[in-house]
């Protein structure tokens, strides 16, 4: 077979100089897998857009070489444009049990249909002239897994995300043996988690959590409210396996937190006693010191259950000066303000609260230096491409390739809609697509682009005046107006001098056009709007968006 047959493309349209959206693409002839299908959240000058997905032009270009996608693990940013892309791209969807059963709900809050395929560890499924295989992985949810894709170029590895933890809650360890196996098979290239590059040595085993929340449980006087990741089920049965040994009853508060327990329930991922969850409503039978709430909120989301609690706007619970408040979670890049100001709040309010760098209340979910050292020294790539993570990421994690002694030259770092050509001798960019961010706002999918955030970002910082003018068709002499509506920039009826001299250079303006005998709407609207904006920033060094209403009559 000849090397121009053998080559294997890899394009990532999500993943690569970001945290989130994770989506990778991998193409053989004529069959392409698609490796996650995540969403990011919004940044903070995206006003009003709900969440951020990857742009799939170049799928859908070659929607019939697609045979399937392929999910690594449950979390949002892995499977969260799932229901926005396979409206466009109905394939078959092959996940781990858990995974497929947090896509279900997903799918059916959308009313989207699709084929969902359960795998597990250690199964292989061929998909044309490539065959996945799906590995044990140890991460911050449970049924996590790690891909190795065989094809006629050679192998490659996507470890996902992944941290190597001995003792895990599940008992399902990290599979480094099978890592270790395809290193000795020869892999051609691997692409691995780079989130925590950053941190030396290793990341602390969940079950360091769970010995921290018993500490606390034995000392707790009054309710005890944790806060986490709703997705954290490892997290969740070690807050049910304290307030099994301390006799508490438990309650879940929070959209996101009540699908999730109830479908790890279901599937037999979460183990909860007999007559323990005790719904919100009947929570006050029961003493404080016999109750634990597990909420959604640690990342200070304005609308989440702990930040409705901290601003009295729960309507099932408020918070008491005995309560002890457990935010179990690291503030993601962004959110840290969001988090501090409901800590602050809580503390107002008279409870204790336990948030990172007290106590061990949270580990991480991605492997430190020292495990990334172990999985490239087990599956010895030949070549190299750093993936999830911020570019700094991408960069520490090639220096640590480096140090171990891979070839420079092996090393590749990526940017989004590279076309990364392998072949048995070869890694290199041949080619770019199309790739990006689409804005989800509301029901709008890729609606929203750079022009209208730059009007959104005007409307916040300086606000809206209309100008509405009345003229007559036949001598285009003004008949009312011009009346002034203003929003976000000046209060009108504290303004009156103000309102007044902007009315007052309209009417000139409007009586030049007259003059000139300009009659297009057009000018005359630009005319109005530069002399208005000249005037304005004169007078208040503030530049509100300025929409000019001329009606004939």
């Amino acid at each position: 077979m000849s090397s121009k047959t053998k080559t294997l493309k890899i394009i990532p349209l999500g993943g690569l100089g970001e945290i989130g959206k994770n989506m990778m693409v991998v193409e053989y002839a004529d069959d392409i897998i698609i490796i996650d299908c995540g969403v990011s959240f919004p940044e903070d000058e995206m006003l009003g857009i709900d969440l951020v997905i990857p742009d799939i032009s170049y799928l859908q270009k070659n929607k019939e070489k697609i045979r399937a996608i392929v999910l690594t693990h449950g979390h949002e940013d892995h499977i969260g444009a799932l229901p926005y892309v396979l409206k466009e791209i109905n394939v078959p969807v092959y996940g781990t049990k858990l995974t497929l059963g947090l896509v279900r709900n997903k799918l059916e809050e959308h009313r989207v249909d699709a084929s969902l395929q359960v795998v597990k560890a250690k199964d292989v499924v061929r998909f044309g002239k490539m065959k996945v295989e799906f590995i044990n992985t140890s991460h911050s949810i449970a049924d996590s897994v790690a891909v190795a894709i065989h094809s006629p170029a050679g192998i490659i590895i996507h470890t996902s995300d992944f941290k190597v933890d001995f003792t895990p809650i599940d008992g399902q360890v990290i599979d480094l043996a099978r890592f270790a196996g395809l290193g000795e098979q020869g892999v051609l290239a691997l692409f691995a988690d780079s989130t925590n590059v950053e941190r030396p040595g290793y990341t602390m085993s969940e079950k360091t959590v769970g010995e921290t929340f018993e500490r606390m449980f034995e000392d707790a006087k009054g309710r005890i409210i944790i806060a986490s990741f709703a997705s954290n089920i490892h997290r969740i049965q070690q807050v049910i396996n304290a307030a099994a040994k301390y006799n508490r009853k438990l309650c879940v508060s929070g959209r996101s937190m009540v699908n999730v327990v109830n479908v790890a329930t279901e599937l037999g991922y979460l183990s909860l006693p007999d007559n323990m969850l005790v719904d919100i409503d009947n929570i006050s039978d029961y003493p404080d010191e016999r109750v634990v709430v597990l909420t959604t909120g640690s990342q200070g989301e304005p609308m989440s259950a702990l930040a409705r609690m901290a601003s009295s706007e729960h309507r099932k619970l408020d918070i008491k000066p005995d309560d002890l408040v457990i935010i179990s979670a690291t503030a993601i890049p962004g959110n840290e303000k969001l988090v501090s100001k409901i800590i602050n709040q809580l503390f107002k309010k008279g409870a204790n609260v336990i948030y990172e760098g007290l106590m061990e209340t949270h580990v991480s979910g991605h492997a430190c230096q020292e495990e990334l050292k172990l999985i490239h020294s087990l599956v010895k790539p030949k070549f190299f491409i750093p993936v999830h993570g911020e570019y700094r990421h991408l960069k520490q994690h090639a220096r640590l390739a480096e140090s171990l002694g891979m070839p420079r030259e092996n090393i590749l770092i990526a940017d989004l809609g590279n076309v990364i050509e392998l072949t048995p001798d070869s890694c290199r960019i041949s080619d770019t697509v199309t790739a990006g961010k689409v804005l989800v706002d509301g029901l709008g999918i890729g609606d929203v682009g750079n022009i209208v955030l730059r009007d959104r970002k005007h409307l916040s910082q300086d606000g809206l005046m209309v100008v509405v003018v009345t003229v007559s068709r036949d001598n285009f002499s003004i008949i009312s107006g011009p009346d002034i509506i203003s929003r976000g920039f000046v209060y009108v009826r504290e303004s009156e001098e103000l309102m007044d001299d902007a009315k007052e250079v309209v009417i000139r303006v409007m009586e030049e056009c007259e003059e000139r005998n300009i009659t297009d709407w057009g000018t005359i609207k630009l005319n109005v709007r530069s002399a208005l904006r000249d005037f304005l920033y004169e007078r208040t060094k503030r530049k509100p968006m300025i929409l000019p209403v001329i009606m004939e009559i």
